[in-house]
Order: C-alpha cells, then structure tokens, then sequence
C-alpha cells in the first residue's frame, strides 16, 4: 500500500492539483492547481457552477479519478501514486461515497440489510460482525423496521438513508457527499442533512459534501467555493450544522459570517471579475503595500 506517514495538520490535503482530459485531439483542464485542506471530523460544503471542477475534485478524493499532477493525501494515503489495487483497498478502507442519484446507491435486487451488508462481505469481515455492524448502521439512520425492504419499496429519503449506511459500513473516516439531496424534496432533504450530522457527530466522520443547495452550503462551518478549476473563496459562519438544517434562524446569527479569498501555494489568488471591472483592471496591474494594506491599480 502507497502510504505516508500521517503529519500533524489537516487530515485531507490538496496542493497544486491538475487534471487533464484529453477529448480527441483536445486537452480540457479541470483542475488548474486547486487547493484544499480540511480537518479530521470537519465538515465542509464544496459549492460552483456547473463545469467548475467540483465533481472531478470529489472522484479524485473517491479514487474514481486520477489526478494529473499536485498532491492530494487523505490520512496517511498519498492517491497521487497509488496502483489500482491499491486504490480499491484505499476505497475500501478509507472513504465512503454518496451518490446524487439515489439508484446509483444501491443495488436494486438486494434488501436495504443485504446492500449495508455487501461491502463488509466484500472485505472479509466475519458474519456475526456484519450482521451486528449492518443492524446497528440501520438503526443509526432510522430504517431498522425496513431492512427487508428492497429499494423500490422504499422512498427516496429513505434510499439516502440506506445509502449513508452502506458508506459508513466498513467505518470510513471520510464520507464524500455528491448532491445528496439533489433528488430530494425540502422536508426529505432536511432529514438527510440532519443525519449526516447525526453521523458527525456520533462517529467523528469527516464529511465533504459538494452541492448547489444554499440548505447546506449556508449551514456547515466552511463552506469552499470553486472557480475555474481553483478554489476561490471560503466562507467561515459561527452557525453550528445542527440548527441552520433545522430550519431554524436565531436572530443576527449571520452576523459572525466571513468571506476570504484564497491564495494558493504560489502566491495566486483569483479576484471577482467584478472587482477587476470596477477597477477598470484588465490584463496587467499595479500592486502596493501602504500602511500593511495590500492596494491595486489598473496597469493599463
């Protein structure tokens, strides 16, 4: 297995990461060196638009993908040099994924029991052990009195539900989270966020969700917006995950939140093009420090 040793910081670490795709004789890059850091049992949101590297960064955090160049280290797993074994014992071990797709999930001939118990069948792990671990995880997620049921028998809330079973079976430290209530209506999806907080909690889960719900985005501690390849900005709030998914607002509660833009290793950030049109700033610029403030100005 390609491991390194665990260093003391962030438990999830992204640093100048690439991915390319070649379509034809055509080279679409992705990822434009996006950095990312989170904390073991952290929960963060990963919010952009359509087309702004969010989900390829999350396949790569899955071992579903392969990044270009950079460095990408879960825990003690550098997945920028691991083989395909090695990414499928890092995927067994180490990470849990939810899909937006509730069929994607699970499989649909197996009960909601025997799809939470397939991926410890899959490692080995004794029959008693999984019938304990699977009966147990059911319960945490409010569907003991439906382990029999298959999921066309179950409701799509509930088919989340089983699914966050079935990520959390063989005890992953991450939980990676693609639109989780994407396909969900308002009081389902409420039910789903207030679940994997539960499961944060509970088991000290470190949770990567990327979404376009404002629901969550607006209701973890940080939540990472990414731009063009690169994360761009971080919002940080002093709102716990708890009360924002409840639906509940305490008055001026929003009054600790803050918005940074990022630099990168390099030294790059990126500015809002509305900043820049302000400013009348285009391709070259004037940088200053006055009074430890950072100034620019069109070089135009």
């Amino acid at each position: 297995m390609t491991t390194v040793p665990e260093a003391e910081g962030p438990y999830l670490v992204c640093s100048g990461l690439f991915k390319i795709y070649k379509v034809a004789d055509l080279e679409v890059v992705a990822l434009r060196g996006l950095e990312l850091s989170v904390d073991r049992g952290e929960v963060i949101a990963v919010v952009g638009a359509s087309g702004s590297g969010k989900s390829t960064m999350l396949n790569i955090l899955a071992g579903y993908d392969t990044p270009s160049a950079g460095t990408v280290r879960v825990g003690r797993f550098d997945l920028l040099h691991m083989t395909n074994k090695e990414v499928v014992e890092y995927r067994r071990q180490e990470v849990g994924f939810i899909w937006q797709e509730t069929s994607r999930n699970l499989f649909p001939y197996l009960t909601a029991y025997e799809n939470v118990e397939l991926p410890m069948l899959l490692t080995g792990v004794p029959a008693n052990t999984r019938r304990e671990r699977s009966n147990e995880l059911l319960e945490i997620v409010g569907l003991g009195h439906r382990r029999g049921h298959r999921p066309a028998q179950l409701s799509g809330g509930e088919q989340q539900r089983v699914a966050i079973a079935v990520a959390l079976a063989n005890r992953p430290p991450l939980l990676l989270a693609d639109e989780p209530t994407g396909e969900l209506d308002e009081e389902t999806a409420a039910e789903v966020l207030d679940l994997l907080n539960n499961v944060n909690k509970e088991l000290g889960t470190t949770i990567v969700i990327v979404t376009h719900d404002p629901a969550i985005s607006t209701s973890v501690g940080r939540a990472i917006a990414i731009r063009d390849g690169k994360t761009s900005t971080e919002t940080t709030r002093a709102v716990t995950f708890e009360r924002a998914i409840g639906g509940e607002t305490d008055e001026g509660e929003d009054r600790d939140v803050e918005e940074f833009l990022l630099v990168d290793s390099s030294g790059s950030v990126q500015i809002p093009r509305e900043v820049l049109d302000q400013l009348a700033i285009r391709r070259r610029v004037r940088l200053g420090v006055t009074d430890g403030r950072v100034t620019l100005e069109s070089g135009e």
